[in-house]
């Protein structure tokens, strides 16, 4: 019982975000135009983004005419969503 409580905030957290709207003008892809963008090279593998914290929830997007990665990344017992140019691993925001 105590385990289910000790993982129930970070769930809760999971929850919130992922029925939380993306960015504005943010059109994101889906598993298999995601994945061809990927093996095109328009998009770096979400692997090899340099992020400090632990992904929780990622999607390849398209904003204002590039391919970003909204992530929302867990640190320090908190979440933050940050953006991410999809080719050059940049964080934009």
């Amino acid at each position: 019982m105590m385990t289910f409580a000790k993982h129930l905030g970070p769930i809760a957290i999971c929850l919130l975000l992922a029925f939380t709207a993306s960015p504005a003008a943010a059109a994101c892809l889906g598993a298999q135009s995601a994945r061809e963008a990927v093996s095109s090279g328009a998009a770096r593998p979400l692997g090899s983004l340099a992020v400090s914290g632990k992904i929780v929830s990622a999607k390849l997007c398209r904003q204002n005419g590039r391919l970003v990665y909204i992530l929302s990344v867990l640190s320090g017992g908190s979440v933050a969503k940050i953006i991410v140019d999809a080719r050059s691993g940049q964080r934009i925001g």
